[in-house]
């Protein structure tokens, strides 16, 4: 039974696991496209339009909150200037939307292994 489990395991150790899902946000939000396996998409998604959805929070809130919300943020992204790019330039951005931020676009099978490739990308407005 899977009660209570959350998360995807995608065949790693939970150290390289975590570090790997941390990468991809990251570089999601560097180059606002990412090309990569469903499954690793799948993954990752929800995560991303969480930090999205806290950056949204975090710019409308007082200075202390706003101050929480960037280190939550900073805490699951590897690159400082990620993070002052997700609040200043992409949380704005979606400030009338109410989620949905990001689109998974398949783009066919790899050739080496088969595995569903697909584009994520961020919703232009």
């Amino acid at each position: 039974m899977r009660h209570r489990v959350a998360g995807r395991i995608l065949g790693r150790s939970s150290g390289h696991r975590k570090m790997l899902r941390r990468n991809l946000i990251t570089e999601l939000f560097r180059h606002e496209r990412i090309k990569t396996t469903h499954a690793k998409a799948a993954a990752i998604r929800a995560d991303a339009e969480k930090l999205i959805t806290r950056a949204k929070h975090g710019n409308e809130a007082n200075e202390a909150q706003a101050v929480h919300a960037r280190r939550i943020t900073a805490a699951r992204l590897l690159d400082p200037e990620i993070v002052k790019k997700l609040f200043d330039d992409i949380a704005p951005r979606y400030a009338d939307r109410q989620g949905g931020y990001t689109r998974i676009i398949r783009l066919g099978t790899r050739k080496g292994d088969a595995a569903e490739m697909v584009l994520l990308e961020l919703v232009e407005e």
